[in-house]
């Protein structure tokens, strides 16, 4: 991915002498990033599971909210993970995908902190609802006949479950300074 520079004049913010500027501290050429066969390869893989993953998730979604009269617990945390792995598919693909391909940010900094956001409360709610999908089902084996409260635990787990990823992901959007 990396591919060694040859022309001095490659840096253009670099002050000073060019020569030293594209010089690492042991003398050899700096390697600035390109988009090369891999990074492309990365790319067209990433966008092909992305489609994948946004029409198999959005069936799932449309069939667990359009299934059935009653609406179960169960049906409420596949719906969950389902949205969880949307926002996997929407946002985490294609800024990964994107990155491969302009191999460095365009977008200033205040871009790069809501993306960065937006990508650790998909990444963490994924993890979060999953965690809260197996206490559900140890709690549904270890006590079968609770099947009245599991609908109102896995409300609050799910909530809690919500509420921590945008918590731990608020960093990136803030700055490391206030945590």
């Amino acid at each position: 991915m990396f591919h060694q520079l040859t022309d001095p004049a490659v840096n253009g913010s670099c002050q000073g002498a060019t020569s030293v500027c594209n010089e690492s501290a042991d003398g050899d050429a700096l390697q600035l990033p390109t988009f090369s066969t891999a990074a492309k390869v990365r790319v067209i893989i990433t966008f092909t599971l992305c489609a994948v993953s946004a029409v198999c998730n959005l069936v799932v979604l449309w069939a667990a909210s359009h299934g059935g009269k009653r609406k179960s617990h169960i049906r409420i945390l596949i719906m969950n993970l389902t949205v969880a792995d949307l926002l996997v598919t929407f946002i985490v693909m294609p800024v990964d995908a994107v990155w491969n391909i302009t191999v460095q940010w365009q977008a200033g900094d205040v871009a790069c902190r809501l993306l960065m956001f937006l990508k650790l409360v998909a990444m963490y709610s994924c993890a979060f609802v999953t965690v809260v999908i197996s206490l559900d089902r140890q709690s549904a084996i270890l006590n079968p006949l609770g099947i009245s409260e599991a609908k109102r635990k896995s409300k609050i787990m799910l909530t809690v479950a919500w509420t921590m990823s945008v918590i731990l992901s608020l960093p990136q959007l803030l700055g490391s300074d206030v945590f």
